[in-house]
């Protein structure tokens, strides 16, 4: 899509929608219900909106809703779209730029991830630190082809991809809530899915230095930062990767899905306290 094709979606939604959102939130599988605790909600369907990808997965809705979350504008997307649907990678990323049309100046990335750290449990949420962004080095990283100015420059750096005062200030509201005990913060590796990580490759990506995998985020947190965009990352941690191949438990999207169900009321009002305490226009 071009710039143009962009505006056309972000001022379609500006026109249809009071709200001037300053935070974009991406939900991941079973995480939705975050989106649900908006206030003075407006939302759209994707297949409503123009230019939209669908959302195909079980447990991604795909709805945008626009409201205000402890008394910050938000947007979020009930669903988001993956490489492995078929999807170009360009397209995968749409909506990063429609937010940054929009006037977000945040975003807060969710997803569901498999714990590779041995330390990790089922139900911890990790602040994600860095990425390994391995189709990326297959060549597939969003950024490639033409690279539009008015977007972000050629060469967009990533060493600060997750935004550090953002991580603190995750640190500091899950100390706060008392949730010290399932906070962790890692490096969240993607691949592109939708096929489970063999047990070699778990090993591997352990020893890469990788604490979570999962087949999302990434691609949006590339093209977030080309934009500007400040990033905080957020996985919780639905399945331990199988590492031994005497064992006889196998990752399953169900059990993905259960997960984010049971830490739901937590998460959210994790992310619903984070949010309220995000500073805007502070010249990041």
């Amino acid at each position: 899509f071009s710039y143009e094709d962009h505006k056309t979606t972000a001022d379609w939604l500006l026109s249809k929608t009071h709200h001037r959102p300053l935070i974009a939130i991406i939900c991941g599988s079973g995480l939705g219900a975050l989106a649900d605790s908006l206030k003075d909600q407006v939302s759209f369907m994707y297949s409503e909106i123009p230019n939209f990808p669908q959302s195909t997965v079980h447990g991604h809705a795909g709805c945008l809703i626009f409201g205000n979350l402890n008394g910050k504008p938000c947007v979020c997307m009930k669903g988001r779209f993956h490489f492995y649907e078929g999807y170009p990678i360009w397209k995968v990323t749409f909506p990063i730029r429609i937010f940054h049309l929009l006037g977000v100046e945040t975003i807060i990335v969710t997803n569901a991830a498999g714990g590779l750290n041995q330390e990790y449990k089922v139900g911890d949420i990790m602040v994600i630190k860095d990425h390994l962004n391995l189709p990326g080095f297959a060549g597939n990283n969003p950024l490639v082809g033409p690279n539009d100015e008015r977007f972000g420059t050629r060469f967009p750096s990533m060493s600060d991809a997750y935004n550090a005062d953002l991580r603190k200030l995750a640190r500091t509201v899950g100390s706060e809530l008392g949730f010290s005990d399932f906070i962790r913060e890692g490096v969240y590796c993607v691949l592109s899915g939708p096929s489970f990580e063999t047990i070699a490759e778990c090993r591997m990506l352990n020893c890469l230095g990788a604490d979570a995998v999962g087949m999302s985020t990434v691609h949006e947190v590339i093209v977030a930062r080309h934009c500007g965009l400040r990033v905080i990352g957020l996985s919780l941690i639905t399945n331990k990767s199988v590492m031994e191949y005497d064992s006889i438990d196998k990752p399953n999207h169900e059990e993905v899905l259960e997960t984010g169900k049971w830490r739901a009321e937590q998460f959210q009002k994790f992310v619903s306290t984070l949010v309220g305490r995000i500073e805007f226009n502070n010249n990041f």
